[in-house]
């Protein structure tokens, strides 16, 4: 049975990002068993936003038990120390230094990893030292999550950068994802393969527009008295798709 991750209420669906998130921390835990001191031991995923990167990592904290922090791009160092204390549940010292000391003993007692979403503001912010700290203190896997250029921009972070092991590029979502995520997002019809084939197409590797449109073939089939929903009858609705662009003739418009 493959890997699974929520992706509506109470719902659940198999995806490939999903898939690589999950093998690059059980790598992390591998390596963790069997690595000498000052080996590294971080993983980073990386790919355009909408494709799924967060999705991928939300499914890979339930199923690690990891701490989860997605900073904000106002956050100073000590909000992003701050918010990793929130989600440990524990009360918060009030200094830097006292916030780092009881996060890394956290990770010591628990040996539970730390996922860092949006990673990028971190690299803006000139924190990246916070999260060197935190591996350093601790040694439990920790993954980081970002945009495609955060590979890049870590290289000039060198002291941090030989501390990621693993550089996983996030796939865009595809036909096939398309075709997990309707009984979801469109339940109450079925897709054929080619109209969905479509829906990938037109939504350019975004997992989002793909649910967007997928729940909106829903919509419109029912309003027209159809529980069947082939490329060809949709086209002949003259229906388009929504791509998050400038309005298009034919394209919808939410």
């Amino acid at each position: 049975m493959p890997e699974q991750t929520k992706v509506g209420k109470g719902t659940i669906a198999p995806l490939k990002n999903v898939a690589l998130a999950l093998k690059a921390m059980d790598g992390a835990f591998e390596r963790m068993a069997q690595r000498e001191d000052g080996e590294p031991g971080m993983v980073c995923l990386y790919g355009p936003a909408g494709i799924g990167k967060s999705h991928a990592a939300t499914y890979t904290m339930i199923k690690h038990r990891a701490y989860y922090v997605q900073v904000r791009s106002t956050w100073t160092k000590k909000d992003i120390l701050s918010a990793i204390v929130e989600d440990m549940g524990i009360p918060k010292e009030r200094t830097m230094s006292g916030l780092t000391g009881q996060i890394g003993r956290q990770l010591i007692e628990t040996g539970r990893p730390l996922i860092v979403d949006e990673m990028d503001h971190v690299v803006k912010r000139d924190a990246v030292d916070i999260i060197r700290d935190l591996y350093d203190i601790a040694h439990v896997p920790i993954m980081l999550v970002g945009e495609e250029k955060l590979p890049d921009n870590l290289k000039k972070q060198e002291r941090f950068h030989r501390r990621v092991f693993d550089w996983v590029p996030a796939q865009p979502a595809d036909a096939r994802d398309a075709k997990i995520l309707a009984p979801f997002y469109a339940r109450r019809i079925e897709i054929s393969d080619d109209l969905l084939a479509e829906v990938a197409s037109h939504a350019k590797g975004s997992l989002s527009r793909i649910s967007v449109n997928l729940s909106r073939i829903e919509r419109e089939s029912l309003e027209v008295g159809k529980t069947i929903m082939d490329l060809i009858t949709w086209v002949g609705m003259k229906k388009g798709f929504w791509t998050g662009e400038g309005v298009v003739r034919g394209e919808y418009v939410p």
